[in-house]
């Protein structure tokens, strides 16, 4: 008789609205990731009093949609997709992935890539046609997995931030988007298909 681990369920949803078991789901997640070094703007845990006022603020912003990433039903990370303003239309066709993270707990099991993956698929059902990110150079993991999903390296900040007192280089990347219908995204940037 086999003794086979049940495989687990990952999911990714677009939120606009957050239950309070989600939210503390979603606050213990970030401050893990946050102490881990990985993929949140803050160097320091932050606690669920400051977190929950940023994730219910990020819901606020009419540019910003946040997705949760859940394993077995908890949530254990987030991204966020950052669209131009209305008033900056010469950027309107590209958009931000930022704050993309798992909790170090729910890493392995391939979520960070169905996370990634369903912030491009909105952006691009959005019409969106560019999605550019930045990643600390430290942030190996991560840096790898938007290399190996297309994601193309166009700059290095040598001063990007600072992490344990000391200065950390930043990775600046894009990947252009298909739609799913409409001209292609190289003809419409002007090269040839």
């Amino acid at each position: 008789m086999s003794s086979t681990a049940p495989a687990h369920v990952q999911t990714v949803e677009l939120v606009t609205a957050i239950s309070d078991h989600d939210m503390a789901e979603l606050c213990e997640a970030t401050d893990a990731a946050i102490i881990e070094s990985g993929g949140f703007g803050w160097v320091e845990p932050q606690g669920r009093t400051a977190l929950e006022r940023h994730f219910r603020g990020v819901l606020l912003v009419p540019e910003r949609e946040l997705f949760l990433a859940r394993l077995d039903g908890i949530v254990v990370g987030s991204a966020q997709l950052v669209k131009p303003p209305r008033n900056n239309e010469a950027q309107a066709f590209g958009g931000q992935l930022t704050h993309a993270y798992i909790a170090p707990y729910a890493r392995g099991h391939g979520l960070a890539r169905l996370l990634v993956a369903r912030v491009e698929e909105r952006a691009a059902a959005q019409g969106l046609r560019v999605l550019n990110l930045d990643v600390r150079a430290t942030q190996s993991t991560a840096i790898t997995l938007f290399e190996v999903m297309g994601y193309q390296r166009w700059g290095t900040h040598p001063a990007y931030a600072r992490v344990a007192g000391q200065t950390v280089a930043g990775h600046y990347f894009f990947k252009l988007l298909e739609p799913g219908r409409g001209r292609s995204t190289d003809k419409l940037m002007g090269e040839s298909a």
